[in-house]
């Protein structure tokens, strides 16, 4: 869709998801520039890189925006990640989608907002290359599928005259927009609570390292604390409750993880040349340290409570969850599916586990392991080396002899016939 075909429609306002970033900026002005009446909106992802969301409506409405909101989403955002950290979701290269996750928060917060005001378009600025453009396109259809998607960067006349970075730069100097300064601008960077994804600019050159990037949520691991610190995470049925004993709510724990994890470098500066759902690679360097130290925390547990059948189901359903999102499926049934079954597992995920932070690492430190602590927990004595538990060396014999038996038929029937 192009813009001429909204004005054929008779469209006159349309709605933005915007982040007040550089493609937003120019897509609005442009717009704007077109006869379309711009209402901008920001949810409040709890954004790192901003100092003021306020700062937000403000450089949208100086790029020409008629109007600009700021809608609450931090809680949605929060019960999202926790169920990508219920599910061990990482996609290519061990990564926490937090860029993924965020876009059908987004949307979903956005869309009563166009309802209410009767507008029936909303605009994003994701590109044609990329996976954002997927996410802004089946969460609003899900949602609501009379909702008409225009995204300027597949609308030819905008690709032509804007077709990289530069020359959204040199337009946006030219008609003196409010952007950040591009000296900010060696990169792109989307950001919410949970992380923030950097990429193109001078990314795009993998012969650059890429520590030019400066970190929004911590520090580089060599840049931390030479001392260590023991962090503890307490999980109530498959929910963190509290830091180092201190309880609070989803929101302020995932804050205050990142505020701990970041200053070690944890899950900071996560490099990663990924596949895109559109089939081309990407170069990216991620930083998600409250996912990563709440994260692993969580998978901590689950080594105590999963048996070796549900670990390999886990391990199913968790890469199925993982390419849902990374490809814009999160609402869809497969994802909910996937969810549901994880559930029995959720609520069996109750412990305190302790991890020591150091230079961008995290080592298990300790478990509660006492039946009020950690009351799913298999782990027992029966493994030990010394006399306690309830196996019985002995008891093996009859289980070898069994596995000995298709072990002597391969020999016999087919391993003479193999390379010694």
């Amino acid at each position: 869709m192009n813009w001429r075909e909204l004005r054929d429609k008779k469209i006159e306002v349309i709605g933005g998801a915007v982040s007040g970033g550089l493609d937003s900026c120019t897509a609005t002005h442009w717009l704007t520039g077109k006869g379309f009446s711009v209402c901008a909106f920001t949810v409040d992802l709890g954004q790192p890189d901003e100092e003021s969301l306020d700062a937000v409506a403000d450089r949208m409405r100086g790029c020409g925006a008629a109007e600009a909101y700021i809608i609450p989403g931090r809680e949605p955002l929060a019960e999202a990640g926790l169920k990508v950290i219920q599910a061990q979701a990482r996609y290519e290269g061990g990564y926490w989608n937090t860029t993924g996750i965020a876009r059908p928060v987004t949307a979903r917060a956005i869309l009563p907002e166009l309802k209410a005001r009767g507008i029936g378009v909303l605009f994003h600025g994701a590109t044609g290359r990329g996976n954002d453009q997927v996410r802004f396109q089946l969460a609003p259809n899900m949602l609501d599928p009379s909702l008409l998607i225009y995204a300027p960067w597949r609308d030819p006349e905008f690709v032509e005259q804007f077709p990289g970075r530069q020359q959204m730069l040199e337009y946006c100097a030219a008609n003196d927009l409010p952007i950040k300064p591009p000296g900010e601008s060696r990169y792109s960077t989307d950001a919410n609570f949970l992380g923030l994804t950097h990429e193109a600019g001078d990314l795009e050159d993998v012969e650059i390292p890429p520590t030019f990037v400066e970190p929004g949520m911590g520090v580089w691991p060599w840049d931390a604390p030479d001392r260590p610190e023991v962090v503890s995470v307490r999980w109530e049925e498959g929910v963190p409750v509290a830091l180092n004993g201190k309880r609070s709510d989803l929101v302020e724990l995932f804050d205050e993880a990142n505020r701990t994890a970041g200053k070690h470098g944890v899950g900071i500066g996560i490099h990663v040349v990924e596949n895109r759902f559109v089939g081309i690679k990407s170069r990216g360097i991620y930083e998600a340290p409250g996912m990563e130290l709440l994260g692993r925390t969580h998978e901590y547990l689950l080594q105590f409570v999963l048996d070796r059948r549900a670990r390999e189901f886990f391990e199913l359903v968790s890469k199925t969850v993982s390419v849902q999102i990374y490809e814009g499926y999160w609402l869809d049934l497969a994802t909910s599916s996937a969810l549901a079954a994880l559930a029995p597992i959720t609520r069996l995920t109750t412990g305190t586990i302790a991890v020591r932070l150091y230079k961008g690492n995290v080592y298990f430190e300790s478990a509660e392991d006492t039946p009020e602590a950690m009351p799913h927990s298999l782990y027992t004595d029966d493994s030990s080396m010394e006399a306690t538990g309830s196996y019985d060396h002995v008891d093996a014999e009859g289980f070898l002899k069994v596995l000995g038996v298709s072990a002597k038929n391969v020999g016999i029937k087919q391993f003479p016939s193999l390379e010694r």
